[in-house]
C-alpha cells in the first residue's frame, strides 16, 4: 500500500473527535505510568514544588508521569473554578514555555475556559491590548516581573484574578493575586471526580478553545479563533502522517508514539509549538522536556536525548553555526569538516550512491557527523521545521548527516499545519504535500504570466479549507470577510477533505507552487514581494536564504520596493569575520561598528554576496549592500516571537543606511 493511501486510511486510539480536555484524559488512561513531562531544576522558583511536585536538582531534569500530570491538571481545573472561571471565560497565559504552561493550559481548558495567549516578551501596552481585546477575566503569569507588567495596566483591564507560576512575596494583602500552588491547593480541597467529568462533558468540539494573536509583523495583532474541533482535527491530521502506522513499522521508519522524546522551547503562545510540541505529543503518549532557554539547547538535548523536535529555521541555522565554529578550531579540523559537509550533501543527492561514496559517507560519519549527532543527544530520528523557509542547502546538510529535517508549512489560522514532508519521501526545497483532510488550491490571478509559464505546476496565492481552518478573527468581521473567499478562479485542487460545512476558502496570503506530484513549494509572502520601479517582481526570501550556510553572514534583509535595483542590509557573523581576519593576518578594530566600516571586511563580504548572486536572475541580484552591526532579535523588536523578520521595523531602524545605498 502506498504511504499516501495508508495515512488516509489510518486510525487508532489517538485519532478522534473529542475536545481537548477529553483528549488529554484519554491519553492519561492509556499512558498513566509513562513519563509525560521533564522539568529542570535551578531555572524557575516554582511554587508547585512547595507541595504536589518534587524539586529537580539544579541543572538536572526531574520527571512527572501522565498520572502525576493529570493530578495537577485536575486540581488546577477545580482551583480555577473556585476562582470563578466558567465555560467560555477568556483567561490569559503570559509566560515562557515551561512545564506549568502546559499544566495551566489543560487545567483551564478542562474548566471550560478559552485560553488567550500573551507572548513572553510583551510590553505593558501589548499586555493591555491582548488581554483587553480578548475580554480576559483572569491571567496566569510566569513570575513577579511579568506580574508587574500586568499590574501596571490593571486599571484598563477587568481581571478577577492574577495567578503566578513562581513563588512571590509582598502581595499578601491582595486576595486577587495567588500562586499556582495556591490555586492547586484550593482545587485539591474541593475536587470531585464526577463534577470534573461534567465540566469536560459540557465542552463541545465547536466551542472556542483558544485565541491566538498573530505575531504582528505589520499592523495590530488579530485574535485568531480556534475551536476544540480545529485543534483536534490538526492533531488527527498530523497523527496520520507521523503516527506509528503499520506501513512505517514494516519499513523500519520512525514515528511519533509512546517512545518519542522531545524538547519544547518554542513559544507555547504560538500555535506551532502548541499543536506540534504539546497537543500532538501528549495525545500520543510522548515525553516532553522543557528547555532552560533557547541558548541552552545543546546541554538540554544531551541531557534529554530527544528523538524528535520542532523548530524554526533560525534555530537550525544557529545550531549549524555553533557546530561549524567548534569544528574550525584548527586548519585541519576545518578542512575535515568542510570535506565531510561536501560528502554528506553528495550522498543525500545521489539516489543510488556507489561503494566509493558510501565509504566516504561512513568515514565522514565517523570523523564528523557522529560527533554532531552526539552533541544533540545522539538519538535524533528526524526534526521538523516550520514558521519560515529553510535553506535547501542547509536542509540537505542535515539529511546528509543522518538527521533529516522535514520542512512544513502552516498558519495560526489553520491550527497550524497545512503541509509537511513525510519521513517516507521527503523532498528538499518543498514544504511537503497537504495533510490528509486538507484541501488546497491556488488563485492564479495574483501572479504574472511569466511566473505561471515558468512553473512546473500551478502557481498563485495558496487557498485552503478543511476542519482545521479557523472560523474567523475575534471581534473583527471585516478582517474575517477579507480573509475568506467563496468563489475564486483557482486551479490546482489537491488533497481530500471531509469538511463540507463551508465552501469558503481561506486566503493564506502566500505565493506557492503546487507541483504535479502534489508537493507544495513555498515562493513568498504576497505582501513581501518586492516590486522594483522597473516593474519586475522579486521574492526576497530565497535570496536571504542563500546566506544561511555562510560562516561570514549572520543575517540578511533584502529590499528594493519601488527602487531601481535590489539591495541588502547584511549583519556580519562577527566571530566568523574575526576568524577569517586572523587567518589572513588582518588586524580588525574591536568596535563592531568600526568593523562594519572596514573596507577589507566589506570586500570579503562582497565575495559572499557575489557567490549568492550566482543563483539568481539579473534583476534579483544584490547590487549594493550595507553592513550593519546590530543583529535582528526579538529583544530589539526586529524579530517576531517566532523569529520572522519585522521588515518595516528593520527598514525604519536602518533608514539612513537604506537611503545611503540608493543615494549612491
Amino acid at each position: 500500500m502506498h504511504w499516501r493511501e495508508a495515512e488516509r486510511e489510518y486510525t487508532d486510539a489517538v485519532i478522534g473527535e473529542s475536545p481537548l480536555p477529553r483528549l488529554f484524559e484519554e491519553s492519561v488512561a492509556r499512558n498513566e505510568g509513562r513519563v509525560a513531562q521533564r522539568y529542570k531544576g535551578g531555572v524557575h522558583d516554582r511554587s508547585l514544588t512547595d507541595g504536589p511536585l518534587e524539586s529537580a536538582p539544579n541543572g538536572e531534569f526531574a520527571t512527572l508521569t501522565y498520572g502525576g500530570m493529570a493530578s495537577v491538571v485536575r486540581n488546577l481545573a477545580a482551583g480555577f473554578r473556585e476562582l470563578g472561571v466558567e465555560g467560555g471565560d477568556r483567561v490569559g497565559i503570559f509566560a515562557d514555555t515551561r512545564m506549568e504552561w502546559a499544566q495551566a493550559d489543560f487545567g483551564l481548558l478542562a474548566a471550560g475556559a478559552v485560553v488567550t495567549t500573551v507572548y513572553a516578551g510583551s510590553s505593558p501596552n501589548q499586555v493591555e491590548y491582548l488581554l483587553s481585546d480578548a475580554g480576559a477575566t483572569g491571567v496566569v503569569v510566569e513570575n513577579e516581573e511579568r506580574l508587574e507588567r500586568v499590574l501596571a495596566v490593571e486599571d484598563a483591564l477587568d481581571l478577577s484574578f492574577v495567578v503566578v507560576m513562581d513563588r512571590i512575596e509582598g502581595y499578601g494583602e491582595r486576595e486577587d493575586v495567588l500562586t499556582l500552588a495556591e490555586v492547586h491547593d484550593r482545587g485539591e480541597a474541593t475536587f470531585d471526580r464526577e463534577q470534573y467529568g461534567d465540566w469536560i462533558d459540557a465542552v463541545s468540539p465547536d466551542d472556542l478553545a483558544t485565541l491566538i494573536y498573530t505575531s504582528g509583523t505589520t499592523g495590530q495583532p488579530k485574535g485568531v479563533e480556534l475551536t476544540h474541533a480545529n485543534l483536534r482535527a490538526n492533531v488527527n491530521q498530523c497523527r496520520k502522517r507521523f503516527g506509528p502506522r503499520p506501513d512505517k513499522e514494516s519499513e523500519g521508519l520512525p514515528a511519533i508514539d509512546t517512545d518519542t522524546r522531545t524538547v519544547s522551547f518554542l513559544p507555547l503562545a504560538h500555535v506551532l509549538e502548541r499543536t506540534a510540541g504539546h497537543f500532538l505529543m501528549f495525545a500520543s503518549g510522548a515525553s516532553v522536556a522543557y528547555a532552560e532557554s533557547p541558548d541552552t539547547l545543546r546541554e538540554d538535548f544531551q541531557a534529554v536525548r530527544p528523538t524528535t523536535g520542532t523548530s524554526v529555521p533560525r534555530v537550525y541555522e544557529k545550531i549549524y553555526d555553533a557546530i561549524r565554529s567548534q569544528a574550525s578550531e584548527s586548519d585541519v579540523k576545518r578542512w575535515i569538516f568542510e570535506w565531510a559537509v561536501g560528502v554528506g550533501k553528495d550522498y543525500h543527492r545521489k539516489p543510488s550512491p556507489g561503494p566509493v561514496l558510501k565509504g566516504k559517507q561512513a568515514l565522514a560519519d565517523r570523523l564528523v557527523f557522529s560527533q554532531v549527532k552526539e552533541a544533540l543527544g545522539g538519538e535524533i530520528e528526524f526534526l521538523i521545521s516550520g514558521g519560515g523557509s529553510l535553506s535547501p542547502e542547509l536542509c540537505s546538510l542535515y539529511h546528509g548527516m543522518g538527521m533529516p529535517i522535514l520542512e512544513g508549512y502552516g498558519l495560526t489560522e489553520t491550527a497550524p499545519v497545512i503541509s509537511v514532508n513525510p519521513i517516507e519521501a521527503p523532498e528538499i526545497g518543498t514544504i511537503g504535500p497537504p495533510l490528509p483532510d486538507v484541501e488546497v488550491r491556488v488563485d492564479e490571478s495574483v501572479v504574472g504570466e511569466r511566473q505561471r509559464r515558468e512553473a512546473d505546476g500551478e502557481v498563485g496565492e495558496l487557498l485552503v479549507r478543511g476542519p482545521n481552518v479557523t472560523r474567523g478573527y475575534w471581534n473583527n468581521e471585516a478582517a474575517t470577510a477579507e480573509s475568506f473567499a467563496e468563489d475564486i478562479p483557482a486551479r490546482g485542487v489537491s488533497g481530500e477533505s471531509d469538511d463540507e460545512s463551508s465552501g469558503r476558502w481561506f486566503r493564506t496570503g502566500d505565493i506557492v507552487e503546487i507541483r504535479p506530484d502534489d508537493y507544495v513549494v513555498f515562493r513568498e509572502r504576497a505582501k513581501q514581494i518586492i516590486v522594483l520601479s522597473t516593474g519586475k517582481n522579486v521574492a526576497p526570501g530565497p535570496i536571504e536564504d542563500a546566506f544561511a550556510a555562510s560562516d561570514l553572514v549572520e543575517q540578511c534583509l533584502v529590499m528594493g520596493d519601488g527602487r531601481k535595483f535590489i539591495s541588502a542590509l547584511v549583519v556580519p557573523n562577527v566571530a566568523g569575520v574575526r576568524e577569517w581576519a586572523a587567518n589572513e593576518g588582518i588586524d580588525l578594530p574591536d568596535d563592531e561598528r568600526e568593523l562594519c566600516r572596514d573596507d577589507r571586511v566589506k570586500e570579503r563580504i562582497e565575495r559572499e554576496v557575489e557567490r549568492a548572486n550566482e543563483e539568481f536572475e539579473s534583476h534579483e541580484r544584490i547590487k549594493q549592500f550595507r553592513l550593519v552591526p546590530e543583529e535582528f532579535t526579538e529583544d530589539n523588536g526586529m524579530l517576531t516571537p517566532t523569529m520572522k523578520k519585522k521588515r518595516r521595523t528593520i527598514l525604519e531602524r536602518f533608514a539612513d543606511d537604506v537611503e545611503a545605498i540608493y543615494a549612491e
